[in-house]
């Protein structure tokens, strides 16, 4: 087996579990996990999703120098904001959900153009802080699929907060 193969199935894999651990948030999408706890009130899945595609729309950027279609999102879903409790500062979460797949969509098809002799290859636009986490293309692609399983139990932790069963 191939390293890009790996790479694209971590893609695949993480893209079908986004769908899978959001799917029953749609209207409940603004629940904060964990109301009131000592360390605050938790990520609601609308930013966690929207944080998921920022950065999703960025691969493009670090990878090959493309800009990232949902840039101007950054204020909003962007590392380090803190998450709203305004539904309508945000684009709907229909819509975040549709671009995360749309990006995850073009990354694969990026990771196939790049090709297996492109995975060792320096990303051109690292950016400040992630020097040691992205040395290679390749390491950037399977970062990118395990930043979404950091964020899953977020995710997870807003469906047991409106009542949705775990997924396992």
């Amino acid at each position: 087996m191939k390293s890009i193969d790996l790479i694209r199935w971590a893609l695949q894999f993480t893209d079908a579990g986004t769908a899978r651990i959001v799917k029953g948030l749609e209207r409940d999408y603004m629940a904060r996990p964990t109301k009131g706890a000592k360390g605050g009130d938790g990520n609601h899945a609308l930013w966690t999703l929207g944080h998921m595609t920022v950065i999703e729309g960025s691969l493009r950027h670090t990878v090959a120098g493309e800009a990232n279609p949902v840039g101007d999102w950054w204020a909003l879903f962007g590392s380090g904001t803190e998450p709203s409790d305004d539904p309508k500062v945000y684009p709907p979460f229909e819509t975040v959900l549709a671009k995360f797949h749309e990006f995850r969509a073009y990354n694969i098809k990026l990771l196939d153009r790049i090709g297996e002799s492109g995975l060792d290859a320096k990303p051109p636009n690292v950016p400040p802080g992630f020097e040691e986490l992205m040395k290679s293309v390749g390491q950037t692609f399977l970062l990118i699929a395990l930043h979404n399983m950091v964020h899953y139990g977020q995710v997870c932790d807003a469906r047991r907060a409106v009542g949705l069963k775990p997924l396992m």
